[in-house]
């Protein structure tokens, strides 16, 4: 009995430290108080809509169109819990043909269940799939192809929704020597996107890619978009991981990108065949901050439940559902709040010469793990 008190006291006081450790961190005050106030400035942006009638930033939700093919098929990243899940099966709701990806197969398993259970008519396809290994995304989108041939459907996709997303509190590095955080969060939806972008614009349909980012970017007021940068290896210098700083860095990344590749298409597409959009869910109460300390992740939840910010997965993924059912020649917007309503982003995410410099370095970042991994199977 005496071990097992020893055992417990060691343990409280080791949870103890951690959670003391984490507070006196510079990543810990960034995410009290600069997440906080990038929070309220976005809901203050919705009142202030609110108030002057400013209708012309609501959208609508249409029925996804499925003029030429049997049933419109889906993609969901992360689809193993919280939004992404939510997302599936409300997306399963409006007729898709969902496509589950996420990391673990058993939590794909129990999610394709749990969808199935509730919806009878649910037509799900589950994979396997790493998005901060170049490798494992560069085989997803084999298999993918694979699957519309053997299933006899048409040799497209009509929505891509790029959810994944991790909050890691510690320095990890993926195969190609890139920051797990960075490559998860936006390497691997830019890889992604950019593989299967061939099948989006081959839809019989308009299609759509969906970017979940974040308020957290309006944190970052200044930055660079050079190889070290992206991959996340200049933040692995820093004596003491900056998690806060990376997350917020890899959420206006993939705003970057979003504004890019719409003007891009834009400019390729004239019947505006293919849209991008992003969509921020505000706080969610998802597993995502599973590596802070667990008592800090309950208190930060309690008080957002307090101030009425807190979300339900179910009711956070309103602006998420509001981007993949806008009208489809809405493109290059920022949902947020749900009802269908958008508001700005932050100023440097509107910056030209930034997204294009992310969007060559991405590129470059891009041809690297292809040419690496054409090297391996030789």
């Amino acid at each position: 009995m005496t071990i097992y008190m020893q055992r417990d006291s060691q343990i409280v006081m080791k949870e103890l430290k951690e959670v003391l450790h984490f507070v006196c961190s510079v990543e810990f005050w960034r995410m009290a108080v600069l997440w906080t106030f990038a929070l309220l400035t976005s809901y203050f942006q919705l009142f202030v809509q609110s108030f002057f009638h400013r209708e012309a930033n609501s959208y609508m939700r249409c029925v996804p169109p499925t003029t030429g093919i049997r049933r419109p098929v889906c993609i969901v990243t992360g689809a193993t819990s919280g939004l992404g899940a939510a997302a599936a099966y409300a997306l399963s709701r409006e007729g898709f043909y969902v496509v589950l990806v996420g990391r673990s197969s058993h939590l794909l398993s129990k999610t394709m269940m749990d969808i199935t259970s509730r919806n009878n008519n649910a037509h799900l396809k589950t994979f396997q799939v790493d998005l901060s290994s170049f490798q494992s995304v560069l085989k997803f989108k084999e298999l993918l192809q694979q699957w519309l041939l053997d299933s006899n459907m048409h040799s497209s996709i009509q929505l891509l929704i790029n959810n994944a997303g991790i909050l890691a509190t510690s320095s990890r590095l993926t195969a190609e020597g890139y920051d797990k955080m960075m490559s998860t969060n936006y390497i691997g939806a830019f890889c992604l996107t950019k593989l299967l972008l061939p099948l989006l614009k081959n839809s019989p349909v308009p299609s759509r890619i969906v970017n979940v980012t974040s308020f957290t970017h309006r944190n970052v007021f200044g930055a660079q978009m050079d190889n070290e940068t992206v991959s996340g290896k200049c933040f692995l210098r820093s004596k003491c991981y900056p998690c806060a700083h990376i997350y917020e860095y890899s959420k206006l990344c993939l705003l970057l990108f979003s504004y890019e590749l719409h003007q891009q298409l834009r400019l390729m597409d004239k019947s505006r065949h293919v849209s991008v959009i992003a969509a921020d869910p505000g706080v969610v109460e998802t597993n995502i901050m599973r590596e802070i300390p667990s008592f800090l992740s309950l208190v930060a939840f309690t008080v957002l439940k307090l101030l009425g910010l807190l979300q339900s997965p179910e009711n956070g993924i309103s602006s998420v559902l509001d981007a993949a059912l806008a009208p489809p020649e809405t493109s290059g917007v920022y949902f947020f709040g749900g009802k269908g309503r958008t508001i700005n982003s932050s100023a440097l995410s509107y910056n030209s010469k930034l997204a294009a410099e992310l969007w060559t370095t991405s590129c470059d970042l891009f041809m690297k793990s292809k040419l690496a991994c054409r090297d391996l199977s030789k």
